[in-house]
């Protein structure tokens, strides 16, 4: 659902000309360095990417679902850890207090949210859990007009930078299950709040998760996110729908830049006297990836459409987000192919992107959780029809 076709290409005019000015000449820098540029956040500030699914009145674009995706096809044909830096705030670091929280928790936090003044994320995963509710440990136990947490949460994105985190944490002891667990907004320098190490990954250089510990935290009992109790992983899922297809959205846009590269190199590159575009089974391999990411595109603007129309779209992106970053893992490995042994080279940049892709396939929920997340609506559908 396009609002204004002529102020969304406006933006898209800017993310691509900051992508091509700006990102693109700034990913060895990242990738050295381990670091995002301020200069290069403070800019992403200034294009309102911090903002853009939060409402206009409290400063935010207010994209909606399928402008959103169509901003992230263009942001996302670089590093992804660009990408991640504004991510969670994007998605599902500000998206439950705007779908759950009280007027007062959305006007106390979503302006400085949309401005980029702080940076949220998103403490769900702990050592021993993450897609299953009944194992999580960290705990909020009410006293007086607080609630007192104390856990221990995993692969935090953007956590040694946050300004406040939505936490997932369990009330009700005696509920073992999702619902004894709620969601609250807390404000990171709270007292209490420690840091692990930042993990050492594969890829996405740049984009920086750490283990967070609550140690005692006293959060305002104001802070629970829709003053409900046990509401934290309807919370937590409904966000995740929208966040499952950001991140298909975000898988789109970086098979676009791979396949982009591998078919400049086989253009350019020869062999037996002519370029290897020319030979079929080099053609093969573009061909495939180019139908793979066209039929990833259109599932992602129909799911985001869907959503835009207020339909339940658990399936649809469920769907979405198990195919296209399983398509984009394919694109970036027949990218090597056809580069070859350059394709093996860090200065060619396509191993980079390779290793880059292989997050998309585990968070938010791994590709098998999305299996199960498809045939249990399937059965439950074909049930209650």
């Amino acid at each position: 659902m396009i609002r204004d076709q002529e102020t969304l290409e406006a933006l898209l005019d800017s993310v691509r000309r900051f992508v091509r000015e700006r990102l693109v000449p700034a990913e060895n820098e990242v990738a050295e360095t381990d670091e995002i540029p301020e200069a290069i956040v403070q800019e992403m500030r200034d294009l309102g990417l911090f903002g853009m699914t939060i409402p206009e009145h409290f400063g935010g674009l207010e994209l909606t679902m399928e402008e959103e995706v169509r901003v992230l096809f263009e942001l996302c044909q670089t590093s992804p850890a660009f990408r991640s830096v504004i991510g969670t705030t994007v998605g599902i670091g500000s998206q439950g207090i705007l779908m759950d929280g009280t007027p007062e928790q959305q006007a106390a936090w979503l302006p400085k949210l949309a401005t980029g003044e702080i940076m949220a994320s998103f403490a769900l995963t702990e050592p021993e859990a993450g897609s299953d509710a009944a194992s999580l440990r960290t705990t909020a136990t009410k006293d007086g007009d607080h609630y007192v947490v104390n856990g221990n949460k995993r692969f935090i994105t953007n956590a040694p930078h946050a300004g406040m985190f939505t936490l997932m944490a369990r009330t009700d002891a005696a509920n073992k299950g999702a619902g004894g667990v709620s969601a609250f907004i807390v404000d990171a320098k709270s007292p209490g709040i420690s840091f692990g190490k930042n993990d050492v990954k594969m890829g996405q250089k740049g984009a920086h998760t750490c283990d967070v510990f609550f140690d005692n935290v006293r959060v305002p009992a104001a802070n629970l996110i829709g003053l409900k109790e046990g509401q934290g992983f309807k919370t937590a899922m409904k966000v995740l729908d929208k966040g499952r297809i950001h991140i298909a959205a975000v898988s789109v846009g970086v098979a676009q830049r791979i396949l982009r590269d591998a078919l400049a190199y086989a253009l350019d590159r020869k062999q037996f006297g002519q370029p290897i575009c020319e030979f079929q089974l080099v053609q093969a391999m573009l061909a495939d990836s180019q139908a793979e990411l066209y039929a990833a595109e259109c599932m992602v603007i129909d799911a985001a459409r869907r959503r835009d129309a207020g339909q339940n779209v658990s399936t649809e992106a469920s769907c979405c987000k198990m195919f296209a970053t399983e398509m984009v893992g394919r694109v970036a490995d027949r990218a090597v192919q056809i580069l070859g042994g350059s394709g093996y080279l860090a200065e060619f940049g396509i191993e980079r992107f390779y290793r880059d892709v292989r997050l998309f396939r585990l968070y938010e929920g791994t590709t098998q959780i999305q299996q199960i997340i498809i045939a249990r609506n399937m059965i439950r559908e074909a049930r209650n029809a």
